[in-house]
């Protein structure tokens, strides 16, 4: 979003680079790069940063609120609700839309929020392969608040690992190896030391469990939860899996009802310039006449399945569980990001990190997504270039 640095990375990008940088990319763990890695980063200046910052501190203000809890004591589905539950979660992930307001200036739009961990590690190489890329000047940063490299990875293995050897921490998903995610994975392991391990290998004894590693069975004692639950409603066979909701030995790094309590659930508490306006559905006695500029989302899902983008009265009609959605009013995108052929949008996540003992989180690093379609994600931009996965860089 600053013209110069923009003008000046679209003038010297070729396919060769391009392609060179991805070759890099993929030789971090050969055949794990799942997804669409854009051709460019995002450059944000220091007023917009300020901007993104002060609007995370609000949405952050709502949160360490101590009334939070009792808000949202209906946000996790009641058989979803997993025992031993902690005070706050370790992370939390904002989403932003690079939007235009009314008088057509750039402002952040906040369209999803997670109590929930990001491709924290995969995004600590991303900005070193980027950064030699993109030739990206020290006057910017993909990190915040004053973190670098070696302080978010500090920062990281303070909240994952703690004092707790390795071996006795897991990042648990269900079949990892075959989630999109999974070069994060194992870009995790490579910074933590820590196994992915999935669900279905988990071996309960009594209230403990194990998992096995070179003929060693192994006690856990902290898990790193990647675990998705809507992933694990859709799978078929449940043989072999624990029951996630029992009060298991453990210590949850983010503990997984916080994935349902920092959600979309939270959005109608939220009254903020930077937040568009949302309802729970169930309780709008009537509603807005100007429906088509309203997006209707499902509260439990998960990267963006199942939201309505044109709204009519009958796709309201149709839902049978209306205290299960939310009507947000829609965003408008800007374009702010120059390309070859056609400019496209931008939506930059904050990583939000809380260690135990602190009041509050703080903003650390970012993932960035370039879309040209409705809706952001590589999914729903198939044949489009100069989208996808990517990163900003702040000016400082």
């Amino acid at each position: 979003m600053q013209k110069e640095l923009r003008q000046q990375f679209n003038k010297n990008f070729t396919e060769e680079k391009y392609h060179t940088y991805i070759n890099r990319i993929k030789d971090l763990h050969p055949g794990a790069l799942d997804f669409r890695l854009a051709e460019t980063p995002v450059f944000v200046s220091k007023a917009f940063t300020q901007k993104l910052l002060a609007a995370g501190e609000d949405i952050i203000n709502i949160i360490v609120d101590p009334r939070f809890k009792k808000n949202t004591e209906h946000a996790i589905p009641k058989d979803l609700v997993v025992a031993n539950e902690n005070e706050h979660a370790h992370f939390l992930a904002l989403d932003f839309g690079v939007c235009e307001n009314e008088d057509g200036e750039l402002e952040p739009q906040l369209v999803e929020m997670q109590g929930f961990p990001s491709l924290f590690a995969f995004q600590i190489f991303l900005n070193d392969l980027v950064q030699e890329y993109a030739s990206i000047p020290s006057t910017h940063s993909s990190y915040l608040n004053g973190y670098t490299k070696e302080t978010t990875l500090q920062l990281l293995k303070e909240i994952i690992v703690g004092d707790t050897d390795p071996k006795h921490v897991i990042l648990l998903d269900i079949f990892p190896d075959k989630q999109k995610t999974r070069l994060d994975f194992y870009c995790t392991e490579d910074v933590l030391g820590i196994k992915a391990v999935c669900l279905t290998v988990l071996i309960p004894q009594r209230d403990k469990l194990f998992y096995e590693h070179n003929g060693e069975r192994i006690e856990i004692k902290k898990i790193f939860n990647r675990l998705v639950f809507d992933d694990l409603q859709q799978l078929k066979d449940k043989k072999n899996i624990i029951d996630i909701t029992h009060p298991w030995d453990v210590e949850w790094i983010s503990h997984p009802n916080w994935f349902y309590r920092i959600s979309k659930y939270t959005l109608p508490f939220i009254r903020n310039q930077y937040v568009p306006k949302t309802y729970f559905l169930h309780e709008i006695t009537e509603l807005p006449t100007d429906l088509e500029n309203y997006v209707l989302k499902p509260l439990f899902s998960y990267a963006g399945m199942g939201v309505i983008i044109d709204v009519t009265k009958e796709d309201v009609a149709k839902v049978s569980d209306p205290e299960n959605w939310i009507l947000q009013r829609k965003v408008k995108y800007a374009t702010a990001i120059e390309t070859p052929d056609r400019n496209a949008k931008a939506e930059i996540r904050l990583f939000y990190f809380w260690k135990d003992g602190w009041e509050r989180p703080v903003a650390v690093h970012n993932l960035t997504r370039l879309s040209k379609g409705k809706m952001i994600g590589t999914r729903y931009n198939e044949n489009e270039t100069w989208v996808g996965g990517g990163i900003s860089f702040f000016e400082k």
